[in-house]
């Protein structure tokens, strides 16, 4: 009920050594220019008080992710205002492509993921965060998500 990018679309492996990139489980920066937080987008499962999220990477402003560090441990982090910013993984279940759809990012209590909310568009990833999703779209998804890793594995 819950898939993760392991880091933005825009990494490349070869940051890991640079002085000036860092790719944690929660936060990356990129040449610190470019800066990212995961969060959430959770989706309802229809009729079963479930929810199905993607664990996702969103770019916030330099301002936005320096606020959020600087808050990230404290309590009553949650009463900050959503952050804006864009979506920087392409979930392969989807067409077209969700990279650079705008969200906002909504800081939960410590030890919670942001949760990251869709600008409410017709992309059906949006659509589907706004409506729910039946069981059986859990499983395409599913299906989706093992072929796409199975074909990375054999590449």
């Amino acid at each position: 009920m819950n898939y993760a990018a392991e880091a933005p679309t825009v990494w490349d492996p070869a940051f890991a050594d640079a002085d000036d990139c860092l790719l944690s489980s929660e936060q990356c920066v990129i040449r610190a220019q470019h800066y990212f937080v995961k969060g959430l987008i959770e989706i309802p499962v229809i009729g079963s008080g479930e929810v199905f999220s993607w664990a996702v990477w969103v770019s916030l402003s330099r301002e936005n992710f320096s606020h959020a560090a600087d808050l990230w441990d404290a309590p009553g982090r949650e009463a900050e205002e959503p952050y804006f910013g864009w979506l920087t993984t392409d979930l392969l279940a989807y067409s077209p492509t969700t990279l650079n759809l705008k969200t906002h990012v909504h800081t939960r209590p410590v030890g919670e993921r942001p949760f990251v909310e869709l600008e409410p568009t017709d992309h059906p990833l949006a659509v589907e965060q706004r409506t729910g999703i039946t069981r059986d779209r859990v499983e395409e998804i599913a299906a989706a998500v093992l072929h796409t890793s199975l074909d990375r594995n054999q590449s």
